[in-house]
């Protein structure tokens, strides 16, 4: 179970850094002004969502599930552990979305509000990380 939690957490690691990225690469991509520029901005988020961030969350479930398997289901920290992945399965559903936008050229928010919508996971990995160690309940 020791290579399960180990592929578990690398996974989720993959996951996380595509979940910063991504909202990032919106800034950018936000304020960019010339088509070269767009384009180019457009291969980078279709490369990081569809090459990194959705197997990395894939595998992330995968071998959470596992995990649950092999050690049960309990403690309310698991509950709520379980209830901020679905926060995070959905913002990267949500981020598919947007991307989607970028792609079709309808992007119809600024810069700021990527800027706050890239703080959404940092929360959700505090909180988290919190639960798992602690295991307050």
């Amino acid at each position: 179970m020791l290579w399960v939690k180990s592929l578990h957490i690398i996974f989720m690691v993959t996951w996380f850094a595509g979940l910063f990225y991504l909202p990032r690469l919106f800034v950018y991509h936000a304020m960019c002004n010339d088509q070269p520029g767009n384009e180019r901005f457009k291969v980078m988020e279709r490369k990081l969502y569809y090459g990194i961030m959705t197997p990395g969350a894939l595998l992330t479930i995968v071998f959470g599930t596992w995990l649950w398997l092999g050690y049960g289901f309990s403690g309310g920290w698991l509950h709520a552990k379980l209830a901020l992945v679905a926060v995070l399965v959905a913002y990267h559903v949500y981020c598919g979305k947007l991307l989607l936008d970028f792609k079709h050229d309808r992007n119809r928010h600024g810069h700021v509000y990527y800027r706050w919508f890239n703080e959404l996971p940092v929360l959700v990995l505090f909180a988290v990380v919190i639960l798992v160690v602690v295991k307050p309940w």
